[in-house]
């Protein structure tokens, strides 16, 4: 199996394609043998990408054109199988320059939801890095690796996936004092800093990514209780694009704007505390008890997915990993339609 991380050449069986067609429509599709995109346009065959360069354009059955482009990793994860909510682009931009997961770092990840933000991490600490991922439900792992393994074409070696809770599992998979950067995307990310704080070394990063006001609020109040890290800075990322056409250069109609807030913190030296702790701790508390309580996860919300829905989304992320390995030319482990129909209920 390949372990080339620039995918380039001839579009090959199994490469997964981005296509861009009449009025600028998406569509990903994954290059199989006699497989056909069908549109209210017309019938384009998959045998008339397979061959062509990167780059190229393609025309369907009813004449129209289709850009054919290998998705970039933004694209991927945008379109990919999804088991829970994604963490978007511009957040995991922001994580990996936030928190500074640098080539050769030790990560820990919690949760791994569908792999999203696990593909950013594993290209940023690179193959000398390292990286744990945490996950409690084993159909959102699945869901995980297989995305992973369909965007880089392998599962890399530097990844673990532990179905479990972050807080039993993380003493027996690393060494005290021995993390450099743990991300917590979770409904109660304060439930995990401690074990966290055991794990980080002095000056490692934690860095939370939550998505209301309440579980930002909470985070932070938890993380200045411990006394065990520096003043946590929080912020969120909102990007908007630009119609730039000739003179008319305006802002677009539609932006990205909330998708989640961030907060990080930097882990002190034992026994070490800022000079502005002492100052606030003799202030009277900017929240009561009572407060405490539209912060608990109960409170906060949070979306399920149906158990029925969840396992089609699993039966979709085999079918492009079996594409991956078919590109690779791994027939051997490759996963057959009628194979992912069997691992659940037929929808």
């Amino acid at each position: 199996m390949t372990t080339d991380l620039r995918p380039s050449g001839p579009f090959r069986l199994g490469d997964r394609v981005q296509l861009t067609g009449p009025k600028g429509r998406l569509h990903t599709v994954t290059l199989r043998e006699n497989g056909e995109l069908h549109t209210h346009h017309g019938v384009l065959r998959h045998t008339e990408i397979i061959g062509k360069p990167d780059g190229s354009v393609v025309t369907n059955s009813g004449g129209h054109e289709y850009l054919a482009l290998r998705p970039l990793l933004r694209d991927f994860v945008m379109s990919m199988p999804r088991g829970a909510a994604i963490v978007y682009p511009k957040d995991a931009a922001q994580i990996v320059a936030s928190a500074d997961i640098f080539p050769g770092a030790t990560v820990v990840e919690a949760g791994v939801g569908s792999g999203a933000l696990a593909l950013w991490l594993l290209r940023a600490i690179g193959p000398a890095g390292r990286l744990h991922s945490f996950e409690r439900r084993e159909e959102f792992a699945d869901v995980a690796r297989a995305n992973v393994e369909t965007f880089l074409g392998h599962e890399p070696e530097n990844w673990t996936v532990v179905v479990g809770d972050l807080v039993e599992e993380l003493p027996g998979q690393v060494a005290p004092a021995s993390v450099d950067r743990v991300v917590l995307d979770m409904l109660a990310p304060w439930e995990c800093i401690d074990a966290v704080a055991d794990v980080l070394t002095p000056g490692g990063v934690v860095i939370c990514y939550v998505a209301t006001a309440t579980q930002l609020s909470r985070v932070a109040e938890y993380v200045r209780g411990t006394g065990l890290f520096a003043e946590p800075e929080a912020n969120e990322t909102m990007v908007r694009g630009w119609h730039v056409e000739g003179l008319a250069v305006r802002p677009d109609h539609r932006m990205v704007a909330h998708t989640g807030f961030l907060v990080t913190a930097r882990r002190l030296a034992p026994g070490a505390m800022p000079p502005d702790v002492r100052k606030r701790a003799l202030k009277k508390p900017s929240y009561a008890d009572d407060d405490v309580e539209i912060w608990t996860p109960g409170a906060v919300g949070d979306r399920e997915i149906t158990d029925k829905n969840l396992r089609k989304r699993v039966r979709e992320a085999q079918r492009a990993v079996s594409g991956a390995r078919i590109a690779a030319g791994d027939t051997a482990d490759a996963v057959t339609s009628d194979e992912a129909d069997a691992t659940g209920d037929v929808d």
